[in-house]
């Protein structure tokens, strides 16, 4: 159903059909071309801001065009054009086989029927702009201005924003492959600032899904989810407002379960993307098979979750979603590979091959990553740390994958004090080496839980959403860096 509904939408406006890509994909195959593909994608986005109560903003996008690759050897030539006919992709097929002409002395490929090639359909087909009318979205934000104001009397400024895009593509390869997907995707934001006794502090919360935008109206406890995220604002704000400086040192930290999942994301994920392990700059080259964590770990990176925002059914070169143990048992049991790194190392798509859009090259990246759960109660990992931090969640962070450096600071954490959580705490960054902290994980909980869909990962200027994982984890040893003493001094 998805590959006849997106070819109808995409090639036959433009007088096109499947026979049409097949002659212009044949006409790439020269001597030593190793293989080639064509791009076609439609994209249509929307938004809407409202800051201080007035919708300051709003956007509705309309994008599409064709990016034509080949690859021989190391070398991949990209063309590519907003236009998408026969002459703009005979174009792109031209200048492509002139920037990537080679010595090759083997025989040209010879162009496969193009066949079918279908993952799971994880997602809805429909666009999210159907599903509700403009003046509704814009009233749910000012409803949840009005909201956060009548529960919160400290709030100084509020602001909200609610997006969604419906993206389609179609992918025809010299291997015979033929795929498309349709992705719907929503997000919803909002943030706020309080003032207490001549404090002030902020406070975020929002989510999305591949879906539609009435994921924001189904309820998540006693409201509906669109009214949570703001009351987790207020509240994530309020407790700021309490907090005291956080303690700095070498320490026990405990990771909540969930969003604080971005660490293994950053300092574990990128290590094991294909590209900078073949390269040799990442910490992980040359480990496959040896020990990089301790025993109880395992790291998953799966593109096959229902609904989730980092999910493919197909990635951007065609290759079904999957799920790929990257880690298990502590060693290292794959890395993650789109088709030009793949075939460099001698083996097969992963199926992380992703593209920002049409004028990008493909390149491998992670969809939605995770630690699998353990055997350990969460509430025995916070017991078992006399003193030391627990992280609910980051700001933001920096990785060097060559060696694991990293430093992440946490925007909710908390001292942990006797097994007990405390105050929550400011100011504190996490500094350590990933194979350090890999290894130093001596309890893995049973209450795996995944961030709540806003995850949006950049690699060499291309923006793409994933998802990220992990149970409540107890590290150690970690570097803290703060502004307090150490903890229990």
């Amino acid at each position: 159903m998805v590959l006849e509904r997106v070819t109808d939408e995409i090639l036959h406006p433009a007088q096109m059909d499947v026979e049409v890509l097949r002659g212009l994909l044949g006409e790439m195959l020269r001597p030593g071309v190793d293989y080639a593909d064509i791009y076609l994608q439609n994209d249509t986005s929307e938004g809407w801001i409202l800051d201080e109560g007035i919708i300051k903003s709003g956007h509705f996008d309309i994008t599409h065009g064709v990016g034509v690759r080949s690859i021989s050897g190391e070398k991949c030539c990209l063309a590519h054009s907003n236009v998408i006919n026969t002459d703009s992709i005979r174009q792109c097929v031209r200048s492509v086989r002139s920037a990537g002409r080679t010595q090759g002395s083997g025989d040209p490929l010879v162009m496969p029927v193009l066949s079918a090639v279908r993952g799971a359909e994880l997602y809805s087909q429909e666009s999210p702009m159907g599903g509700l009318d403009n003046d509704s979205k814009i009233r749910l934000l000012q409803e949840m201005d009005r909201y956060a104001r009548d529960k919160c009397p400290w709030i100084k400024q509020f602001n909200a924003s609610v997006s969604g895009s419906y993206s389609t593509f179609l992918v025809a390869a010299s291997d015979g492959t033929l795929a498309a997907d349709i992705r719907p995707r929503v997000t919803m934001r909002c943030g706020l600032v309080v003032e207490k006794d001549g404090r002030r502090e902020r406070g975020s919360s929002g989510g999305g899904m591949a879906g539609g935008y009435s994921f924001f109206l189904e309820n998540e406890g006693d409201v509906a989810r669109y009214l949570y995220y703001v009351d987790d604002a207020i509240r994530q704000a309020m407790l700021n407002l309490e907090s005291v400086p956080a303690p700095a040192g070498s320490m026990t930290v405990v990771l909540a379960s969930g969003k604080a999942g971005v660490l293994i994301h950053e300092a574990v994920g990128h290590g094991l993307e294909g590209d900078s392990c073949r390269l040799g700059t990442s910490l992980f080259s040359g480990l496959m098979g040896q020990k990089v964590a301790s025993e109880i770990c395992s790291v998953v990176d799966d593109g096959s979750m229902p609904s989730s925002t980092g999910s493919c059914s197909v990635d951007d070169e065609g290759t079904p979603g999957r799920r790929n143990v990257l880690i298990e048992n502590g060693q290292v049991s794959s890395f993650m590979y789109d088709r030009h790194n793949a075939r460099l190392c001698g083996k097969t798509t992963t199926g992380n091959g992703r593209r920002m859009s049409f004028s990008s090259l493909p390149i491998p990246r992670m969809t939605n990553t995770f630690m699998l759960p353990g055997k350990s109660d969460p509430q025995d990992i916070i017991s078992s740390v006399e003193h030391g931090i627990y992280a609910v969640d980051f700001a933001g962070g920096q990785v060097d994958t060559a060696n694991g450096q990293f430093v992440f600071e946490a925007q909710e954490a908390y001292l942990l004090e006797n097994g007990k959580i405390g105050a929550p705490i400011k100011g504190a960054t996490l500094i350590g080496n990933a194979l350090e902290v890999m290894n130093g994980i001596s309890m893995v909980g049973n209450d795996l839980a995944f961030d709540p869909g806003l995850g949006s990962c950049g690699k060499l200027g291309q923006w793409v959403p994933v998802g990220i994982g992990i149970p409540t984890l107890r590290l150690d040893s970690v570097t803290v860096g703060g502004t307090g003493g150490m903890p229990g001094r």
